[in-house]
């Protein structure tokens, strides 16, 4: 028998509890007694429900996590893991939400959004992404960040065995929605060489009567990889041939772009939003998922929404309202300044607007410089034998890091990287390619600079 002492708070009172295990052939029994109440919990009380069971825990958390802690015990670390810009929001738009504060509007929110956000939203997606005849009202739901609007849409649209295709790479998150929502996920592999990118054959070798959803994200988290034009025509045709297959079109990462300096025309385009690809019909099947926290630097004010067929619009809108109804008021209107910033400075061609552009040229240095550095390291590869287009993650595949330092897997290298030479990235695992790992450059030059020296200099002592 073992026991322990807990602390159970009741009111304003802090009462100490005793708690008794002991075996039983029913497995641990808990007996407490707590003032003149006694009451038996069997171990049934704690047990995790099979929805929760199903879902693995975040990778990219977790490094994160520890990096934070190495650093409170005082230890040197650069974290190459976070998925956030290191900007600040720009001035204006974080003006904008102090001033919602004095102007009192800190009430609910429509569950769907506030109007003046939903007409602006509707506006910024005809005028930058060509995705027309949407209505506020009925086609667009404002969510509590891109993430929700994902996972949203997925339990509006699945039934339980539906399938959900996920070309991996992919975004750690994708998969575990799927489960979520009780829908099976199909992880269809990419290649390296094809800059990790979904090609039409591998979406048609895929699909079976099950298939409900094909997630696409361009620019890629993890890989900074984007589709052409052409890429998605192809893809949108094999779509148009499944009687109920829909796409969610993550397009968070659209203002990170870096123009291809060949000058080719066709490469130098703003990324194609699937919806408005030029296929028949796309638009009727397309979810256009998007936010402010990576173009705009707004992470912590958890703003996103997405454009759907009034149908699907709706029973994500149904879905929200018994979540988390709608989105924090204060960010909603700090998003239409930013909205309203990119229609103003847009007139000038710079897509988003001048900070956006100008927190965009600082990526582009940094991606640069990580490339370069890589390059001289050597034993990486990276997607397409290119620098990405997009985003602010390099995802070179290490197999001969793995094997060179006499590491099993991108796990255990990533977290000897981590312990050892006090850098954090994240295990290519956790997207689906166990050879790559993730490094984020969306943090300063000197922190890069460091980063890879730290990197550089560890794998010359473990290398064999």
């Amino acid at each position: 028998m073992r026991g322990d002492c807990h602390h159970l708070a009741r009111g304003s009172r802090v009462v100490s509890v005793a708690v008794l295990r002991q075996s039983s052939r029913n497995g641990w029994r808990r007996r407490i007694r707590l003032s003149s109440c006694s009451c038996s919990y069997s171990s049934e009380l704690y047990e995790v429900g099979s929805t929760a069971e199903r879902l693995k825990p975040s990778t990219t958390v977790a490094i994160s996590d520890l990096a934070t802690e190495m650093k409170r015990e005082g230890k040197d670390v650069i974290s190459l893991a976070p998925g956030e810009p290191d900007f600040d929001t720009p001035q204006r738009i974080a003006l904008a939400g102090q001033n919602a504060i004095g102007e009192g509007k800190t009430k609910y929110s429509p569950n769907a959004g506030v109007a003046d956000l939903r007409e602006a939203i509707v506006r910024k997606l005809e005028r930058e992404n060509g995705i027309s005849g949407l209505s506020a009202s009925k086609n667009i739901v404002v969510t509590n960040g891109a993430k929700q609007a994902i996972a949203e849409t997925i339990l509006a649209a699945c039934s339980p065995g539906d399938e959900v295709i996920v070309p991996s790479p992919y975004w750690v998150s994708y998969p575990e929605m799927a489960r979520l929502a009780g829908a099976d996920p199909v992880i269809v592999e990419t290649k390296l060489e094809d800059n990790f990118l979904l090609t039409a054959e591998g979406l048609e070798s895929a699909l079976t009567e099950k298939s409900r959803i094909l997630i696409l994200c361009s620019p890629s988290n993890p890989t900074g990889g984007v589709y052409t034009k052409k890429d998605m025509q192809a893809i949108a045709k094999v779509v148009a041939s499944h009687e109920r297959l829909l796409v969610i079109s993550d397009e968070i990462y659209e203002h990170i772009y870096y123009k291809n300096e060949s000058g080719d025309a066709e490469d130098d385009a703003f990324p194609c939003s699937f919806a408005s690809c030029g296929v028949e019909g796309a638009q009727d099947r397309t979810i256009t998922v998007n936010g402010f926290s990576k173009s705009f630097a707004m992470t912590g004010w958890r703003v996103g929404y997405l454009a759907a067929p009034e149908p699907l619009a709706s029973a994500a809108a149904k879905v929200q309202s018994q979540f988390t109804s709608g989105a924090s008021s204060l960010a909603q209107y700090a998003a239409c300044e930013a909205l309203l910033m990119c229609e103003e400075e847009e007139n000038e061609g710079l897509r988003g607007g001048e900070e956006v552009q100008a927190m965009v040229k600082e990526f582009r240095k940094r991606r640069d410089y990580v490339c370069e550095r890589l390059e001289k390291i050597g034993g990486t590869r990276l997607p397409g034998g290119s620098k990405p287009q997009g985003a602010f993650y390099l995802f070179p595949d290490v197999s001969s890091w793995i094997e060179g330092t006499g590491s099993k897997s991108s796990d255990e290298l990533c977290m000897r990287i981590l312990r050892e030479a006090g850098v954090a990235t994240v295990p290519g695992s956790a997207f689906g390619k166990e050879e790559c790992l993730r490094m984020s450059y969306a943090t300063s030059m000197e922190n890069l600079e460091r980063a890879l020296d730290k990197i550089e200099e560890w794998l010359g002592k473990n290398v064999k």
